[in-house]
């Protein structure tokens, strides 16, 4: 087990380069299942989730080769659906469940255990079952789900998601590519790593129409090839590096990202005072930016709410709340999404922050405030990483522990803020640090 040990109140500068989106890439590596021919994937950020999902795919008998740091080279040719999934692999990472869509269309039963993942709240599989079911499928729950197509495999129909989910959207996508006919996803999630997962399965022979809306027309194929597809860059991640610029002071240059993917990160952020610009598709984060909250027309407090997309992304709302604790002015954020992603901001409010959790979903921030160095422990990805930026902008010396949780959606972290400039160093964790 590893720490970070940051001293504060140093402004970030200089370029950085986002990853690989670590939500697309994940169903991505899944989709190789869906075909006996090599897919080469690119781009792929190297993070303690991609590496679970590559353990769960080799447990299978896919071959896996990296190509390069960031490109590895996938082929299932030689699975025959008699695996199981590895039930310790698969708790390590919620996107083990997946591998369901591409077994069951390929293979005509799965089971799979329950999958893990951060502990942010429930996390419903309802959408993900409703999907199967509405293809044909018959399912016995248990301790694991055992998931069985009818005989000739399944069959293309309606699928009308009860909630927008973005992995149960993804799931129902993968089942569909490789189940002949024509296929309708009603309700559908569209966030850019489904759009992009739509993308690749049109490369390996599907075809996906409506790709960016909440309907998804999947004219499927009894077979799909292989592909060479480049996953695009992780809007959470740029945003995660804006809200870092902002409350350090530094100028920072964020470069080939999506600019379309950033439109309602930049207004939220713009509301909180934080200024970007687009030079192409770099984004630049002017320094010292004096930071305020916007009010409502009527002098109404400002809100910041989280919602299936294109609204405020649910997986930013952490790093909102480190943000708006830099801003002058008072900010509600509802995170309804997830009764749990709000709960690590007890740490933010011993570090100095003023903020009232007024139920499980909102909060209350009041800023600017002073924050001060203290040890911490991160719960889950995002809380991390708004630890992470709180602590950058502290007075004095921070700690958090528990970084295998940042590791696995932030490639290399403490390297890629060190070249911004930032004191930051990983170290055992049973080495005593003085904090403040």
């Amino acid at each position: 087990m590893e720490k970070f040990v940051i001293e504060g109140g140093r402004p970030l500068s200089g370029t950085v380069r986002p990853a690989g989106n670590k939500n697309g890439a994940l169903p991505i590596l899944a989709a190789c299942v869906l075909t006996a021919e090599d897919v080469v994937v690119r781009n792929v950020p190297r993070i303690r989730d991609v590496t679970s999902m590559l353990n769960l795919l080799e447990g299978l008998g896919v071959s896996v080769t990296w190509l390069d740091d960031h490109a590895v080279r996938l082929n299932a040719g030689a699975l025959d659906g008699g695996a199981a999934l590895r039930r310790e692999d698969a708790e390590r990472i919620r996107a083990s469940f997946l591998l369901a869509g591409p077994l069951l269309a390929r293979f005509g039963r799965c089971v799979m255990p329950p999958p893990g993942g951060d502990v942010i709240g429930r996390r419903r599989l309802d959408p993900h079952l409703d999907a199967f079911r509405a293809l044909g499928a018959t399912l016995d729950i248990g301790r694991d789900i055992d998931m069985s197509a009818p005989a000739g495999g399944l069959q293309a129909g309606d699928v009308f998601m009860d909630e927008p989910s973005v992995m149960g959207t993804e799931n129902a996508l993968l089942a569909a590519a490789l189940t002949p006919g024509r296929t309708v996803i009603g309700n559908a999630a569209c966030e850019p790593h489904v759009q992009d997962l739509a993308r690749m399965l049109t490369q390996m022979g599907a075809r996906v129409d409506g790709v960016g809306s909440n309907v998804l027309t999947v004219h499927g194929q009894a077979e799909l090839g292989g592909c060479d597809h480049t996953v695009g860059p992780d809007h959470i991640e740029i945003g995660s590096f804006m809200a870092l610029a902002g409350v350090t002071g530094g100028e920072v240059r964020i470069v080939e990202t999506a600019p379309d993917d950033l439109r309602m990160i930049r207004l939220v952020f713009g509301r909180l005072g934080l200024h970007s610009e687009l030079d192409g598709d770099t984004v630049v984060i002017p320094g010292e930016q004096a930071l305020e909250t916007s009010k409502d027309v009527g002098e109404h407090k400002m809100k910041v709410q989280d919602g299936p997309w294109p609204a405020f992304p649910a997986d930013l709302t952490s790093i909102a709340v480190a943000l708006a604790t830099q801003a002058r002015g008072s900010v509600l954020i509802h995170e309804w999404m997830f009764e749990n992603r709000l709960v690590f901001t007890d740490k933010l409010v011993a570090m100095g922050a003023d903020i009232t959790l007024c139920d499980p979903h909102r909060a209350i921030i009041s800023g600017p405030s002073r924050l001060r160095g203290e040890r911490l422990s991160s719960p889950d990805i995002r809380a991390g990483m708004a630890l992470l930026i709180a602590a950058l902008c502290a007075e004095g010396r921070s700690t958090i522990g528990n970084i295998d949780q940042i590791d696995r959606g932030y490639e290399a972290i403490d390297t890629r803020l060190r070249a911004l400039g930032a004191d930051l160093e990983r170290i055992p964790d049973d080495v005593v640090v003085a904090v403040g």
